[in-house]
């Protein structure tokens, strides 16, 4: 059986924008990558855009543990953009892996 990796958690953060929403959603989105890449425990931040529907964006983050997810979902612009995302958003989902290693 393939070995998982134990700690780090990966997330896949995918969210359909609402329609003429795209680009205004992306650039929100965009503003949290720096910010995101100095926080502790931060592995990969990757924003990402459908090419079969530019309407649906996904995020793929990794984190070098649980806590440190946690700890990235508890920060301030973080909050605020997820307070604002209703005006942009139609739908999400957002789900936590473990990586299986090579």
């Amino acid at each position: 059986m393939p070995r998982k990796a134990e700690k780090e958690i990966v997330c896949i953060a995918q969210f359909t924008a609402k329609p003429g929403k795209e680009t205004e959603f992306i650039e929100a989105l965009h503003s949290l990558i720096a910010p995101t890449r100095k926080e502790r425990g931060c592995i990969r931040y990757e924003l990402n855009q459908s090419i079969d529907n530019p309407r649906v964006i996904t995020f793929v983050e990794k984190f070098a543990s649980k806590e440190d997810f946690d700890l990235h979902c508890s920060m301030p612009y973080i909050k605020q953009h997820f307070e604002k995302s209703p005006q942009w958003v139609e739908s999400q989902s957002i789900t936590l892996h473990r990586e299986i290693l090579p």
